[in-house]
C-alpha cells in the first residue's frame, strides 16, 4: 500500500513537468527514433561535451504541484504586510481598471506575444503603444516620443547619454542633477555617468548655470512635491548649450503645464500610476519625449504610421530595426527590451478614462492634498513648500512620534528627510483616509472635520498650483482616448486589437535565441495577489519579509542553477544584466590596481547588446573571428588576448553559441583569457540549454546575466518585461549594484544602481519562483534535455529540404538550427523576408530572421512545443519550399507568386481584382491544417521605406478614422 501511495505521489509531483513539456512520451520515442538514438541520454552524449556536463545533479528540490506551489507561496506571500502607502517619490497606489486586469495583465492573448519585429500580425498591440506614444506627447508637450523604457530611473540615464551625443556644449563632460531629484534617479545616474567617464554635478536647481555642463536634469514636482515655474531654469541651461532634461509625475501633467511648453528638450518619468501597480518596484513602463531634431538619438523603441502594399495605413517599430545588432558599439543604447505590456496598460487606463476622466482622478488626488495641507496649517503645523501637487513635506521635531503612531496604524510616510517627513495622496486615497492622517499627525481630539475643509477649500479655491503652471490646453483628444468609456466598449476594443495579434495560445513561436516557451497560468496567478502588488518598493524591509523569503529562495536555487556564488536580482533586462556584470568586472579590476584593463573581447557572432553593454562601460572593443563553423576561431582569440594582455578586461560569449551549437574549445576559451588576466562574462540568452546539464560557473565563466523572461518562464510581454539578474563568481560578488534607499545585503554599501528599485522588477520574480518549484531539479533537467531533442528533430526534418549552416559534435545542434536560404535566394530571387511573411499565412510568426548571419532563418522550438506543433511548422516550411521551386522552374514569376505578395489579408483574397498566378484558396489555406485554425494578418505587406521616409509617431488624425 505505502509503495502505492508513494508511485501516486510521484505522479502527482511531475504532473506539472508533463504539462510544461510539450512532446508525449510516444512523441519522443519517435523524434528518437528519426534521430537514431535510443534515448534522450545518448543524444545528450553525442551533443554536449563530456567534459561540461554536470557531475552531480541539481538540488533545488523534488517538483511539487501547483496546488502545494500555490498554497506554499501563498503563506510566504501572507508575511508581506501591506500598509496604505504615502511614500510617493515615484511609486504610487493605484486602481487597476479590472477591465484592464482581467483582459490584458491576466490574459495570455496580450502577455505571451513576442516584440513586432513581424508588425503585418501585431497591429494590435502596436496600436495600443501608438497610444502610449500619443499620451506621452499630449502630456508633455514635445515632438517625438518612445514606446516605453525600463523604469524612470534608467530613463534619466538614457536622457544623460542623450544630452551628451546632441549638445554643442562639446568640450563640457559635466551633467548636473538638481538635488531634489529623486534619490534612486540620482544613484542610477550617478552610476551610469561614472561608467561613461562624465562628472556628476548634485546641487540647488538654481545653481545648474554656475557649472560648465552638457545637461542638467530637474524633478517637476520635485521629490519633496514643491510645484515650481522651471521656465528660467531651463532657459539658463540652453543659454550654456546643454540639454534641459524633466523628470515628470505623469498624473501631475493633467493639471500642470507641459514641461516642453516650459521649453525642455527631455522629459521622461515614470507611467506606474496609469493603472499599473507598484509591485515592490517594478515593471513599469517609462515615458521619454524629446525634440524631433534629437530622433536619431532617442533611446527605445519608436511606433511609426506607415502604409501597406495596399496602400492602408499600417503601423510597425520604426528606427529602431534592434539598432544594437547593426551599430553595435556605436549604439545608442543597449536597451533591447521595453516594458511593452506594462506601456499597453498604461495606454488602456487613459484610453478606458480618457482626458476628462483623468483630469478628474488628478483633481481629486490634489484637491486632498489640498484638504490636508489646510488642516495641517490651520494647527500650526509647517510645509516645507507652499505648492504642491500630491506630496506635502512636514517639517517639525516630532517626526519619530508621529512616523510611530503611522506604523501603528498600518501607515507608511516618507521618512528619508532629516527632521522632515512627506506623504503623497494617491488615486485610491478617500476621505477616511484624510481623517486617519489628520489623528495620526495631530493626535485624537484635534477637532478637524474634513467635509468641513473639503467646503472651505471649494469655497476659497487652491492656490498651491502657481497661476502660471496651470495647464490649460487641451491633451488627448484623439478619438481613441474618447470612444471606449463603458465597460462594454472598452472590452471590444481590448479584444479588438488583441484579435490583430499572434500570440503564443496561436501557434509556436519559432523564434531562435528568444526562447518563447510555455508561461503557465499557474506561474502567472500570483503576480495580481495584493501581498505582492501593493507593496512599496522602499516600504521598511520588516514589511516585506514574504518577498525576502521568495527572493532569498530564487537567489538559492539560481545560485546553483548557474554554478556561481551570488546572484543579483535588480537589473530588469538581460541588457541591464549585461551591463551591470561588466560593472562588476570593472570594479574588480580597478579594487586590484588594474583600472587600465579596459579591453573587451567579442566574438564577431556575438548577440548586438554584448558591444553597445560593453561601450557604455567604457571598454574597448575587439571583436574575435569564428570559423566557417561558426565556432571561435581559437588561433585568433590566442593570438589578440596576447596582443591586449595587459589590459584585457574580459571576453564576453553565449553558450551554447549564437550560431546554436556547443563548442568543444569553451573551457580552453576561458582558461586562455584568466591566463591573461581577464575575467568571462558568459551571456545567457542560451541558458535554456544549460540547466541541470551544465552551468556558466561550471564551464570556467565568471559573470552572466539571466533572462528570466526566457529560460525561466516570465513571459515577453509584446517585447517585454524582462528580468536580467546576474550571477557571479564570489570575488566579483562585492561588485554587484546596491540601492541608495534599500541596502541590498552582500554588495559593497557605495555601489551604485543600475535599475530604480532594489530588485528591479520584484512583482514578476514570483513566475520564476513558480517554474523552479514546480519543475524541481529533475523537470528542469528535463526541460533542457528536451528543448534539445525538439531542436534536432527540427533540424533533421528540415535538413531534407534546406541547408543548416551550423552544426556541432556528431552533426548535432544545441536548442536551435539556422537555416541557409541564401542558396534559394540566389535560384530564385526569393528572399528571407518573403519567406518569413509568407508563414505568417500557415499560422506562425517567422522564426529570427537574418540574425546572426544575413539571409538565414534561426528557429528554436523549446520544449514546450508538442512534436504535432513542430511537424506542422516543418509542413509550413517544405510548402514553401515547393513554392520557391515553382519560381525557380519559371511556374510562377519574381513578380507574381505567393512569397512576393504575402500575407494575405482577408481583404485582399475577397477583393474584387485578383490577376495572381496562383489561387486565391490557395494564397490563405495552403495547407489543409491552416483550415483549422486560420489566423488573418490584418494589413499586407507593410512599406519600411515609406515609413521612415514620413515619419509619424502618433496616432493618425480624425480625418483617417472619418475615410
Amino acid at each position: 500500500m505505502s509503495n502505492a501511495k508513494s508511485l501516486e505521489e510521484l505522479e502527482q509531483k511531475q504532473d506539472f513537468i508533463r504539462r510544461h513539456i510539450g512532446p508525449s512520451p510516444a512523441q519522443v520515442s519517435d523524434m528518437l527514433s528519426a534521430l537514431e538514438v535510443s534515448s534522450v541520454q545518448e543524444l545528450i552524449d553525442q551533443t554536449v561535451p563530456a567534459s561540461i556536463r554536470l557531475e552531480q545533479p541539481l538540488t533545488v528540490g523534488e517538483s511539487r504541484t501547483e496546488v502545494e506551489t500555490l498554497s506554499y507561496l501563498k503563506s510566504v506571500a501572507s508575511k508581506n504586510k501591506v500598509f496604505k502607502s504615502y511614500i510617493g517619490q515615484g511609486y504610487h497606489p493605484t486602481n487597476v481598471p479590472h477591465v484592464i486586469l482581467r483582459n490584458v495583465l491576466e490574459n495570455p492573448g496580450w502577455y505571451t506575444a513576442y516584440t513586432p519585429y513581424q508588425p503585418e500580425i501585431a497591429q494590435g498591440r502596436l496600436e495600443s503603444l501608438l497610444n502610449f506614444q500619443t499620451m506621452t506627447l499630449d502630456l508633455t508637450g514635445l515632438d517625438l516620443a518612445s514606446a516605453s523604457l525600463l523604469d524612470e530611473s534608467t530613463a534619466a540615464a538614457e536622457a544623460m547619454g542623450l544630452a551628451k551625443r546632441v549638445s554643442k556644449a562639446k568640450k563640457a563632460n559635466a551633467f548636473f542633477i538638481a538635488d531634489d531629484v529623486h534619490t534612486q534617479t540620482i544613484d542610477v545616474v550617478t552610476t551610469r555617468a561614472e561608467q561613461f567617464g562624465f562628472e556628476i554635478i548634485v546641487g540647488k536647481a538654481e545653481d545648474a548655470v554656475n557649472h560648465d555642463i552638457f545637461g542638467a536634469l530637474f524633478q517637476y514636482p520635485t521629490t519633496s512635491g514643491e510645484v515650481v515655474d522651471i521656465t528660467d531654469l531651463i532657459a539658463g541651461v540652453q543659454s550654456k548649450k546643454a540639454i534641459a532634461c524633466v523628470a515628470a509625475d505623469i498624473m501631475s501633467l493633467l493639471l500642470l503645464k507641459a514641461p516642453g511648453k516650459l521649453g525642455a528638450d527631455v522629459v521622461l518619468g515614470s507611467a506606474q500610476r496609469f493603472g499599473v501597480p507598484m509591485g515592490y518596484g517594478g515593471p513599469h513602463a517609462a515615458f521619454f519625449a524629446t525634440r524631433d531634431a534629437y530622433k536619431r538619438s532617442l533611446p527605445g523603441r519608436i511606433i511609426g504610421v506607415s502604409k501597406d502594399r495596399l496602400g492602408n495605413d499600417a503601423l510597425r517599430m520604426a528606427m529602431q530595426t534592434r539598432e544594437q545588432h547593426i551599430r553595435r558599439d556605436k549604439a545608442n543604447s543597449n536597451i533591447c527590451t521595453a516594458q511593452v505590456l506594462l506601456a499597453n496598460m498604461a495606454a488602456f487606463y487613459a484610453v478606458y478614462h480618457g482626458p476628462q476622466g483623468l483630469k478628474t482622478i488628478a483633481q481629486r488626488i490634489h484637491r486632498f492634498a489640498d484638504i490636508l495641507a489646510t488642516g495641517l496649517k490651520a494647527k500650526g503645523i509647517a510645509l516645507k513648500h507652499s505648492t504642491w501637487f500630491d506630496t506635502l513635506t512636514i517639517v517639525g521635531d516630532n517626526k519619530a512620534d508621529v512616523t510611530a503612531r503611522a506604523i501603528a496604524k498600518g501607515v507608511n510616510f516618507a521618512t528619508n528627510h532629516d527632521g522632515e517627513y512627506s506623504i503623497s495622496v494617491s488615486e485610491t486615497t478617500t476621505r477616511a483616509d484624510i481623517a486617519e492622517l489628520f489623528d495620526i499627525i495631530l493626535g485624537e481630539g484635534h477637532g478637524l472635520s474634513v467635509d468641513a475643509i473639503a467646503a472651505d477649500v471649494e469655497a476659497n479655491g487652491s492656490e498651491s498650483i502657481p497661476a502660471s503652471l496651470v495647464r490649460d490646453d487641451e491633451v488627448l483628444t484623439h478619438p481613441n482616448f474618447n470612444s471606449y468609456h463603458s465597460e462594454t466598449d472598452m472590452l471590444r476594443y481590448i479584444k479588438r486589437l488583441e484579435s490583430k495579434d499572434l500570440s503564443l495560445n496561436h501557434s509556436m513561436i519559432s523564434l531562435g535565441s528568444c526562447t518563447m516557451k510555455l508561461n503557465a497560468t499557474a506561474e502567472m496567478i500570483p503576480i495580481t495577489w495584493p501581498e505582492f502588488a501593493n507593496l512599496h518598493p522602499f516600504c521598511p524591509l520588516d514589511q516585506a519579509e514574504g518577498y525576502q523569503i521568495m527572493i532569498g529562495e530564487l537567489h538559492d536555487w539560481l545560485v546553483n542553477i548557474t554554478g556561481y556564488d551570488a546572484v543579483s536580482l535588480q537589473p530588469n533586462s538581460g541588457a541591464q544584466g549585461e551591463y551591470a556584470g561588466l560593472i562588476a568586472i570593472r570594479k574588480y579590476h580597478e579594487s586590484r590596481g588594474d583600472a587600465h584593463r579596459n579591453v573587451c573581447l567579442i566574438p564577431s557572432s556575438a548577440h548586438g547588446t554584448n558591444p553597445a553593454s560593453a561601450q557604455m562601460a567604457s571598454m574597448k572593443i575587439v571583436v574575435v573571428n569564428c570559423d566557417k563553423n561558426g565556432n571561435v576561431d581559437m588561433a585568433d582569440l590566442k593570438a589578440k588576448a596576447e596582443e591586449v594582455a595587459e589590459n584585457l578586461s574580459c571576453i564576453m560569449i553565449t553558450y551554447p553559441s549564437t550560431h546554436g551549437v556547443y563548442e568543444e574549445t569553451i573551457r580552453e576559451i576561458c582558461d586562455i583569457i584568466h591566463e591573461h588576466g581577464g575575467q568571462v562574462y558568459m551571456d545567457g540568452a542560451n541558458m535554456n540549454a544549460q540547466v541541470g546539464v551544465t552551468s556558466p560557473g561550471f564551464i570556467g565563466s565568471d559573470v552572466s546575466h539571466l533572462n528570466l523572461h526566457k529560460t525561466f518562464c516570465i513571459p515577453h510581454g509584446g517585447g517585454g518585461p524582462g528580468v536580467g539578474p546576474i550571477g557571479v563568481k564570489s570575488h566579483l560578488a562585492p561588485f554587484m549594484p546596491n540601492h541608495s534607499v534599500i541596502n541590498v545585503p552582500g554588495t559593497n554599501i557605495g555601489n551604485g544602481a543600475v535599475s530604480a528599485a532594489p530588485y528591479g522588477s520584484a512583482a514578476i520574480l514570483p513566475i520564476s519562483w513558480a517554474y523552479i518549484t514546480m519543475m524541481g531539479s529533475e523537470g528542469l533537467k528535463q526541460a533542457t534535455e528536451m528543448a534539445i531533442v525538439n531542436a534536432n528533430y527540427l533540424t533533421h526534418e528540415l535538413s531534407k529540404h534546406f541547408p543548416i549552416l551550423y552544426r556541432g559534435r556528431n552533426n548535432r545542434v544545441a536548442h536551435e538550427c539556422i537555416v541557409d536560404l541564401r542558396p534559394l535566394k540566389e535560384q530564385s530571387g526569393i528572399t528571407e523576408m518573403d519567406v518569413a511573411k509568407r508563414l505568417q499565412d500557415y499560422g506562425f510568426h517567422s522564426p529570427t530572421m537574418s540574425f546572426p548571419v544575413a539571409g538565414t532563418l534561426m528557429i528554436e522550438p523549446t520544449e514546450s512545443e508538442s512534436k504535432g506543433e513542430i511537424d506542422r511548422f516543418i509542413e509550413a516550411m517544405v510548402s514553401i519550399k515547393g513554392e520557391i521551386e515553382k519560381v525557380i522552374s519559371g511556374e510562377w514569376s519574381i513578380e507574381n507568386n505567393p512569397l512576393v505578395f504575402a500575407p494575405h489579408t482577408q481583404g485582399d483574397v475577397l477583393g474584387n481584382e485578383w490577376d495572381r498566378a496562383y489561387d486565391r484558396f490557395y494564397a490563405a489555406f495552403p495547407v489543409p491544417a491552416v483550415a483549422k485554425n486560420k489566423f488573418w494578418p490584418t494589413v499586407t505587406r507593410i512599406d519600411d521605406v515609406y515609413g521612415d521616409r514620413n515619419l509619424v509617431c502618433a496616432c493618425p488624425p480624425v480625418e483617417t478614422y472619418r475615410d
